[in-house]
């Protein structure tokens, strides 16, 4: 028997909330309702889920704001944003806090349900292929399996994402780790949001390496990025 994957979804707006929520059920889902960010929140320390849906106006809690504590105890659960406007400032804001995607209303509900079964099928297949792979990089030691990053004695703890294009670049160092390749596999995608999402994590991980100088993400205009370890 297949375990129903579980969903946590923020709206405020009772009637939207209410159809997405029996439609994701139609199709299979176990659904977690909720009416604002503190709600959603509360719940999400009680149960454990597969993916969240939040809306980013809500009182009490907005989606920004939930999303970034759900953060700072989980950086693997996915998630998608749901929002009235189509500005691109917001969307950028939202995959800066690592969002897996951004819905505009009015909700087309078959889109949403192919999104959702896109990202958790790349979520399923991101832990499955996950093995104890560890890596050398200049000063620092890459543990992929735990989502380590190491330097001396200082730790990071990395998000699945994180680590996955880390691990990506690590497989191919010295050579052009090919962007679309890249972003197909773990954004599913390589549309304007994607590439700038992606972009995003490039920076962090240039931060996170930045501690040994011998150590460089370089990037291929039009092509991709290596990363270059100095002797």
């Amino acid at each position: 028997m297949t375990t129903k994957a579980k969903i946590l979804i923020a709206e405020d707006d009772k009637n939207l909330g209410y159809v997405l929520s029996e439609y994701l059920k139609m199709h299979h889902f176990e659904v977690h309702l909720t009416r604002n960010g503190v709600e959603a929140l509360n719940l999400y320390h009680k149960h454990d889920f597969d993916l969240g849906i939040f809306d980013i106006m809500m009182p009490e809690m907005d989606g920004f704001t939930l999303a970034k504590k759900i953060r700072e105890v989980n950086a693997d659960l996915p998630f998608i944003f749901l929002t009235a406007k189509a500005l691109m400032i917001d969307k950028l804001k939202g995959f800066n806090i690592g969002a897996d995607d951004y819905v505009v209303k009015p909700v087309d509900e078959e889109e949403l349900i192919a999104r959702i079964k896109a990202i958790l099928k790349r979520s399923n297949s991101n832990a499955t292929a996950a093995s104890n792979h560890k890596f050398e990089i200049g000063k620092y030691h890459f543990d992929f399996k735990n989502q380590k990053l190491i330097i001396d004695k200082e730790q990071r703890i990395l998000t699945f994402k994180e680590a996955e294009i880390l691990k990506a670049l690590c497989e191919s160092k010295g050579q052009i780790l090919d962007r679309k390749t890249i972003l197909k596999r773990l954004w599913g995608g390589s549309d304007y949001f994607n590439r700038k999402s992606m972009d995003v994590f490039i920076y962090k991980l240039r931060k996170y390496l930045s501690k040994d100088s011998k150590v460089k993400i370089i990037n291929v205009h039009g092509k991709g990025f290596i990363l270059e370890v100095s002797v």
